[in-house]
């Protein structure tokens, strides 16, 4: 059971771990304490095999509203701020071999969005408002660019970061920073849903497909093509590329979605 004094909650059902950010006090700011324990807390997911998903959750009304800005003031004199952590936060969530999806249901702001931007699915509700605020009080969203601008549209990007305007749930999603922008009332179905397919794949095939979306481009259209064919060859040959054929064939779910309790059969197409 999660201790109530503890930043981040943590809790797992069926595959699905969430962890949600609990500290609302502070809209869910990024202090190294709530940092420290959102890194456990995906440490622990990616260790146990029994979860399939992490959800990235939060209590309040707001999502996550960036740095701490009151734990920032008070570092200043040490010559280092707490910002620097959010790097080895957003690389665990980005390099993480299992899918994150972000449950936004509230405003996210600065650093929250690069934690957004991290997760391989997010929604939001479409009332959620956005922004990159970093310039409007003297610096540059300059971390968070690592997982930001892959996801962003080039002009949305430098509209937005040179503004620092605030935008809604639907810019969010016609720009890339989200997956789908749903209305609030139905964000809970949404997340449900995207669980559900997501608990379905096998686990290695998700880590690997998560690998061939962080891939770099190359200049080698052959060369690349000759690689990705031995990869595609190897999964094939695999435990799970063997047992995911013969369930398909089969008509039966694969094991790893019956180690779920999963539905019918003809689910496991």
């Amino acid at each position: 059971m999660t201790s109530p004094d503890r930043l981040v909650r943590v809790a797992t059902a069926r595959g699905v771990t969430t962890l949600t950010l609990d500290s609302p006090h502070n809209r869910n700011a990024l202090s190294t304490p709530l940092m420290t324990e959102l890194l456990a807390g995906i440490a622990a997911a990616v260790a146990d095999d029994a979860v399939r998903v992490i959800v990235l959750d939060h209590t309040g009304p707001v999502f996550c509203s960036g740095a701490d800005l009151k734990e920032t003031a008070a570092a200043y004199a040490s010559g280092s701020v707490p910002a620097g952590m959010l790097g080895d936060v957003l690389a665990a969530v980005w390099e993480c071999p299992k899918p994150v999806l972000a449950k936004v249901a509230g405003p996210a702001r600065a650093g929250g969005l690069g934690l957004i931007a991290a997760a391989d699915l997010a929604v939001c509700a479409e009332e959620a408002t956005f922004a990159f605020t970093e310039v409007r009080i003297g610096v540059i969203p300059a971390v968070i660019s690592a997982t930001v601008l892959p996801r962003l549209h080039p002009r949305a990007a430098a509209e937005l970061y040179l503004t620092g305007d605030t935008f809604d749930g639907r810019r969010a999603a016609e720009i890339g920073l989200v997956t789908a922008a749903v209305p609030a009332d139905g964000l809970d179905a949404a997340v449900e849903r995207y669980c559900a397919s997501l608990v379905r794949g096998a686990p290695g095939a998700l880590a690997g497909a998560k690998g061939l979306l962080r891939r770099p481009a190359s200049a080698d259209l052959r060369g690349e093509i000759a690689e990705l064919s031995a990869l595609s060859t190897g999964y094939f040959l695999s435990d799970e590329g063997r047992e995911g054929v013969l369930a398909f064939r089969e008509k039966r779910l694969a094991r790893w979605v019956a180690a779920l309790d999963g539905g019918p059969a003809d689910g496991a197409r």
